[in-house]
């Protein structure tokens, strides 16, 4: 999604957006809620009477500005349609006329809210920022010359070009060739620190001819050992050594298409979310009183700054009641502000289905809250 401009103060104001992807239907149906102001074009069957007394009806395109009452959304044609009542003069339309709303692939549309929250400004920021889509990152490189890429569904971001001279490896004097190596790597493994957010990207691959690749990785591995870089001891497992023709960018390709890359890339960020629901099954039978579901046990958690990550369902964002929604943004914010880890999970996916049967919020605990157990027992009995 393209972000044309925005324009907010104070928690108020508008946005303007070009979405030129399916998935950004999907961001914009969880951007825009009921009694939000959009402005799309449209078009409007329009009568006109001649002279004669006969009608004709016309199709026109119109610019119209909506307070939207209804949306939906068609998971299958990956269109949005908003109604509501014109709130701007046109010269086809009335003031407060209904009217209907497709919002297109590639059209713009300008949101307005009276209150921009943390939830909806994130998914902004998601939805605009390429480099947020981008759950795999790639590195290719040989002797001197690296390429450190971000890929989306759609497109390859070179993030950083490392060229660097090493001087040839020579029978009397092969210090010369090993300090240039060592300061080649040292700039990958800068390039990798800088531009590789690994709370979004799920794999990283490291490709090259020959053993450039395993001698890099070596290097890397012994550097943060020696450092104590945890970002790159506790996501060892998400590199994945690849054999690359040469190290630039135009490699990627022949990258990108082994089998064992497509297995290892294949819906990372789904794969996430299933992993992350795993673990809480997991302490849910193995360690109860550090996992709880529903609403009430969850903000008794958040209230005693108890909770370590919070699952919570996207769908709970789109809640027409202002107050719930409030509350579930408040629950979101709490959470980051006590150093808590949050993960929206989307209701199109199967792991966000699953997170909907627990009541679409959920939480692991930090420490155990066996007071949180009995209340849970006190309900069920009150219930009998």
């Amino acid at each position: 999604m393209k972000l044309v401009y925005k324009n907010l103060d104070r928690g108020c104001g508008s946005i303007k957006v070009v979405p030129d992807e399916s998935e950004d239907m999907w961001h914009a149906y969880n951007l825009i809620t009921e009694g939000d102001v959009v402005t799309a074009s449209t078009i409007r069957k329009v009568q006109t009477e001649s002279a004669t007394g006969s009608s004709t009806s016309n199709r026109v395109r119109t610019t119209l500005t909506i307070k939207v009452e209804n949306i939906e959304y068609d998971t299958q044609g990956c269109m949005l349609r908003l109604k509501g009542r014109n709130v701007e003069e046109n010269q086809y339309v009335k003031m407060g006329a209904y009217h209907t709303i497709d919002l297109e692939l590639n059209r713009a549309f300008t949101l307005t809210k009276p209150e921009w929250d943390s939830i909806a400004l994130e998914r902004v920021d998601m939805a605009c920022d390429v480099t947020q889509k981008a759950d795999v990152a790639a590195i290719v490189m040989q002797e001197g010359i690296a390429h450190i890429c971000l890929i989306t569904s759609n497109m390859t971001l070179v993030r950083s070009k490392i060229d660097i001279a090493i001087p040839r490896k020579r029978k009397n004097n092969p210090s010369q060739h090993e300090k240039g190596l060592v300061k080649f790597y040292e700039a990958v493994y800068q390039g990798i620190l800088r531009h590789v957010n690994f709370d979004i990207v799920k794999c990283v691959l490291i490709a090259s001819p020959a053993f450039v690749k395993d001698a890099f990785f070596e290097y890397m591995i012994q550097q943060a050992t020696k450092l104590d870089q945890k970002i790159i001891l506790d996501n060892k497992s998400k590199f994945m050594l690849i054999h690359a023709s040469s190290g630039f960018k135009h490699s990627l390709k022949e990258v990108l298409q082994d089998p064992a890359v497509v297995a290892k890339m294949s819906d990372t960020k789904a794969a996430g979310e299933v992993k992350r629901l795993e673990t809480f099954y997991t302490m849910l039978q193995c360690e109860p009183a550090r996992a709880f579901y529903g609403k009430k046990h969850v903000q008794k958690a958040i209230d005693a700054q108890a909770v370590e990550t919070l699952l919570i369902s996207d769908n709970l964002f789109r809640n027409q009641d202002p107050i719930q929604r409030k509350e579930y943004v408040k629950m979101h914010d709490d959470v980051l502000e006590a150093g808590g880890d949050v993960k929206i999970f989307s209701s199109m996916h199967v792991s966000g289905e699953q997170l909907a049967q627990l009541t679409g919020v959920a939480a692991i605990l930090r420490f155990p809250m066996p007071e949180l157990e009995e209340d849970s027992d006190n309900d069920d009995s009150d219930a009998d």
